[in-house]
């Protein structure tokens, strides 16, 4: 629980204060009433369609660093963080056009 809620309060720090969703761990409950943070479990439809959602994310990345892999030594995947960053702000143009 103390690291749940560590790892939360520096979310805070960073993103502001925000309800937490989670997939139902039982630590994360009390790190959040600690925190004063409203807190949302996931039901299993969700859990479902966040989990695909992150394979076809990491999937997507794979395919990606197979054409164009990164021939730096101890690679910090800077080139997947841009292609991430870019795949996003196009989808969202692209939705905002629609």
């Amino acid at each position: 629980m103390f690291v749940a809620e560590r790892f939360l309060d520096g979310l805070i720090k960073i993103h502001g204060k925000h309800g937490v969703s989670t997939d139902g761990g039982t630590w994360y409950p009390q790190a959040c009433r600690f925190l004063k943070l409203k807190h949302h479990i996931h039901s299993s439809l969700e859990k479902s369609l966040i989990e695909r959602t992150m394979q076809y994310l990491k999937d997507r990345t794979e395919s990606f660093d197979d054409y164009f892999p990164c021939r730096i030594k101890n690679c910090r995947l800077k080139h997947v963080s841009n292609w991430l960053n870019m795949f996003s702000d196009y989808h969202n143009k692209e939705v905002n056009n629609a």
